[in-house]
Formats: C-alpha cells, structure tokens, sequence
C-alpha cells in the first residue's frame, strides 16, 4: 500500500469486527483506524475517533450479529461519529447483515425490517456498503446508495478443491428445494453430482424430510447455504443422507449465526465436518465444535474489495474465474 493510501485510506472496526478489520489491514499494509465504543452503565454507547479522517476515504467494518440491534446501533453511531467529523467518504462493511431475513411480508400487519435497515444506514451519512452473502440478494435495491455485494464461495470452493481428493466418491447435497440453485452453482464448479431432500413443513420449526432425488449412498455428502442459524434443517438432512447410505456429511455456509440448540445439533454425529467464514466472530462460542469445524477468513476478500472501491476500479474483476458476484 502507497503513502498516499496509508494518508487518505482508513480502516475502522466496530466491537464485532475487529479480528476481521486486522486481517484487512494486514492484507493491504494498513494501520487499523483508532477509535473506541464506550458503553455507559445505562446501555448508551459512544463512539470516539482518536485520529483526523477529515476529507478521508473511511471504511466501518462491523457485523450486525448478535447482539444484533447493539450492533445495529453501533455501526449507525459510527458512520454518524465519521461524517459529523468530515469524511469525504465512508462505507459501511457489512460482512454480515442482520435482519435479511426479513426482506418482504410473508403475512399481513408485519414490517419490512431489512429496508427500514437499509434507510436508517443511508439516513446516518453512508455512502456505500459493501457486504457479503445477503440471505436476499434483492436487499440491494432497498438501498439509495451504492451495494458491492461479494460471496464467499469462491474461499469455499478453494478449500473444498483442496480436501476432495480425500474424500472418494462425493456429491452436493440440497437440503431443501429452495437451496437447490446454491447447491447446482457448487455441484456445477466442483463437477459433482447434485441430490436434493424433498421436505414439508408442518409448523414454524418442525422439519420432516420425505425423499432424496439423486444418489448419495456410499458417497461424502457436501451441503453449502448462506447461513446456518439453529442447525435443525442441517441436522435433518444430514440424517436423512446417512439414512440413505451417505458415508460422511459436511456442512458449509458463509455465516455461523448458530442460535439456539445449533451448536448442540451440530455437534450430532451425524454431522462429520462444518466448514464457516469469519464474517460473524466466534468469540469462544464455537469451542464445543472443536474438531470438526474449520473456519475461514474471507478478510483478502474483503481488504481486496477495499482496495479496488478506494481506487474506482471494478469489484466485480475479483469474480472473474469461478463464481461470479452475487446477484
């Protein structure tokens, strides 16, 4: 990194990314932006920049993850702190964005959560935003401002080409219908056989498998999604497939939300291997997954991207093999 970026390129981490902001930094030659969040005892939070970034180009990584509206609130008072304080230009890197789910309304009388997100980033002073795997690529349009939206399948696909040849026979496991275009893309980039778990709902949590379309027995099963959050649609079908003669399972996503009894399931020895990023930090809560779980870094992604959006080049360049951008 030239003089010039260390002088008009800055780098901020909020309280969930920080070990993510390092390694960006560490990527591009940078010193990571000082600046702190205060939380007072009555639950306000504050946040002090410790350096100038007047007429500066001033990056906020932060994941809105659990605790999710703390984060939320963090991440507005930062960009507000950088633009109250005269940045020429500030993104918000959203590794991973909280409230994606709720992107349209499945029933009447309920919000919208994912675009009143979206306004109130624009409304505190952002620019731009760059992010990873929306749970709904559609999120983009619900913001007034520029969207970089990467994926991190290409640090999934480069770590599962690496492993294959241990494995044996293998194949792409959908664990549902509406997972099967994620897994076709893997399948298709891998040159594996796709098999697809047709599944019925019969309540808000309550998951029953009914078939398999496609051949798994006697082969390593691999499912990949965006996110796993309680486990339960990932522990099914990883039943289901041992069930049908699946010799091993691994489970990969981009986002380790694990809520609730996920990290209980996961650690089910129906699951062999769980493959996440780093996009939400695991502070810890991962331990009981030690020893079947890898985590990667998507951080020379990310810094990457950084990079090309400081100096106007294309960000879309960083797909050109494999995987395109997500759309």
């Amino acid at each position: 990194m030239s003089a010039t970026d260390q002088d008009h390129l800055k780098i901020f981490a909020g309280t969930t990314g920080r070990m993510l902001a390092s390694a960006m930094c560490q990527h591009l030659d940078l010193t990571l932006g000082q600046a702190e969040t205060k939380v007072f005892p009555d639950g306000e939070l504050l946040v002090k920049l410790d350096e100038d970034v007047r007429g500066r180009d001033c990056y906020v990584v932060l994941s809105t993850c659990a605790p999710v509206n703390d984060s939320l609130v963090e991440l507005l008072v930062f960009i507000d702190c950088l633009r109250r304080a005269s940045a020429k230009r500030i993104t918000a890197v959203m590794p991973y964005f909280g409230y994606a789910r709720q992107d349209r309304k499945d029933e009447g009388r309920t919000p919208i959560t994912a675009k009143l997100v979206a306004n109130l980033i624009t409304a505190a002073g952002a620019h731009r935003v760059l992010c990873m795997d929306l749970h709904a690529a559609q999120i983009q349009g619900f913001f007034d401002l520029p969207v970089d939206h990467l994926t991190a399948g290409p640090v999934l696909m480069e770590h599962f080409r690496r492993v294959l040849p241990s494995f044996g026979p293998t194949a792409v496991l959908s664990p549902d219908v509406g997972n099967a275009k994620t897994a076709n893309m893997f399948a298709d980039q891998l040159g594996l056989d796709l098999a697809i778990i047709e599944k019925r709902r019969s309540g808000a949590t309550d998951v029953k498998a009914r078939n398999v379309i496609g051949d798994v027995k006697g082969k390593t099963v691999l499912m990949f999604d965006d996110m796993i959050t309680t486990g339960g649609t990932v522990l099914e079908a990883a039943r289901v497939a041992r069930e049908r003669g699946a010799t091993a399972v691994y489970a990969a996503c981009t986002h380790a939300v694990f809520a609730g009894l996920a990290i209980e399931r996961l650690a089910s020895p129906d699951i062999t291997g769980i493959v996440v990023t780093d996009t939400i930090p695991a502070d810890g809560r991962l331990e009981p997954l030690q020893g079947k779980l890898a985590v990667l870094s998507v951080a020379r992604m990310l810094g990457e991207a950084v990079h090309r959006i400081h100096h106007d080049l294309s960000v879309s360049a960083l797909f050109r093999e494999g995987m395109g951008p997500r759309r």
